[in-house]
């Protein structure tokens, strides 16, 4: 089982970026913060995603059970912050991930993932927690256009 787990995360390991954080906002006295990351496309650059979630504390890890998990929730917001040169990235409706972060141990991770909507030059950016078992309906999008970017 080990071995199967540690495969699969070696396997996503090459869908993703760095973050880095940029911002820690301490919410109470439980030690929960609110931190805020930033995530550059690797494959679009000149884009930069702003992604800030929940981190538990360990008071409140103590105090409620459920030492492993973070909640699912995040939001989202991506910007031009250069010129644009979009790479080799996919088309597809169903786009491609950007960035994983695990928000458990073995069972959920927060995902960025670019769907690129061609008919109207726009790279959308959704932020949404990927489970195993009860998909989470949490989920934040940023667009940024290309429309005279020169991106293609």
């Amino acid at each position: 089982m080990k071995q199967l787990c540690l495969a699969a995360l070696l396997s996503l390991s090459p869908l993703m970026t760095q973050a880095e954080q940029v911002g820690e906002v301490g919410v109470d006295w439980t030690g929960n913060d609110i931190l805020i990351e930033a995530v550059s496309d690797p494959k679009v650059e000149g884009v930069t995603c702003h992604v800030a979630y929940f981190d538990r504390g360990l008071l409140d890890r103590l105090s409620k059970g459920n030492w492993f998990e973070d909640p699912s929730n995040a939001s989202i917001a991506c910007r031009q912050t250069g010129p644009i040169t979009i790479g080799d990235i996919d088309r597809g409706e169903d786009g491609e991930d950007v960035f994983s972060a695990s928000r458990s141990i073995i069972f959920k991770s927060l995902r960025v993932k670019r769907i690129f909507d061609e008919a109207n030059q726009t790279l959308i950016y959704l932020v949404h927690a990927n489970e195993l078992v009860d998909g989470s309906a949490k989920l934040a999008i940023s667009t940024v256009p290309l429309y005279g970017s020169g991106g293609e």
